[in-house]
């Protein structure tokens, strides 16, 4: 099989590119979109306790829908191509950012929003200053879940004509060729780890950028 995926990427390494960024980039287009939508809802959340129960009511609903499921509903409604596979991914990618932006922003002590507002700070400040920087690392805590999420579940996109590494998978299951299998799974949990490595190294910088600048 070694000589096998080597000849491939000897023969095809400019379609296996193509695949690659075609993945990132709806991986990519994904989460910002997700963002976008779950950030802001998941601050008012921390704020207003009907809104945080909606939201974690919300979050848990979706995690039972299946990613395959998902897409093939969206088919009647929408057809195929990329508009569907977004818009799945969208929704799979919210219940991470949704629970840790929420538990982000009510792990920050009130002693320090006190402390600002005694140092003049008002809520503006107190946000951008206090409670931003501290909820930080559940935020990216979430992102980084999101994503991972987001890449797994981007290879089921292939069923809908979205592109990606999921067309090496399923091209090899429909040849009974396992060289295809191994090289989009393989490159997919390649993207994965980078993902996670990358954020859990954001993440340990930021905590003790915390820890040194708020401590008390």
């Amino acid at each position: 099989m070694l000589t096998q995926i080597i000849h491939y990427f000897q023969t095809d390494s400019s379609q296996y590119w193509l695949y690659v960024w075609q993945h990132i980039y709806l991986s990519l287009i994904t989460l910002s979109i997700a963002m976008i939508i779950a950030l802001p809802l998941g601050y008012i959340g921390s704020r207003i306790k009907t809104v945080a129960a909606f939201c974690t009511a919300f979050a848990q609903v979706l995690r039972i829908i299946p990613s395959l499921a998902l897409l093939f509903l969206l088919i009647p409604f929408i057809g195929t191509g990329m508009l569907p596979a977004l818009i799945a991914l969208v929704i799979l990618a919210l219940p991470s950012l949704l629970i840790n932006t929420i538990l982000g922003f009510n792990e920050v002590s009130l002693l320090y929003e006190e402390v600002g507002t005694a140092l003049g700070m008002d809520r503006r400040q107190l946000r951008r200053q206090v409670e931003i920087p501290l909820a930080l690392p559940y935020i990216l805590n979430g992102i980084k879940l999101a994503l991972v999420e987001i890449i797994a579940s981007a290879t089921l996109a292939t069923y809908i004509g979205a592109g990606g590494l999921g067309t090496l998978i399923f091209t090899g299951l429909g040849l009974y060729d396992m060289t295809y299998v191994v090289i989009g799974g393989v490159s997919v949990a390649i993207l994965s780890l980078l993902s996670m490595i990358g954020f859990d190294f954001l993440i340990r910088r930021i905590q003790r950028y915390d820890r040194a600048s708020y401590s008390i």
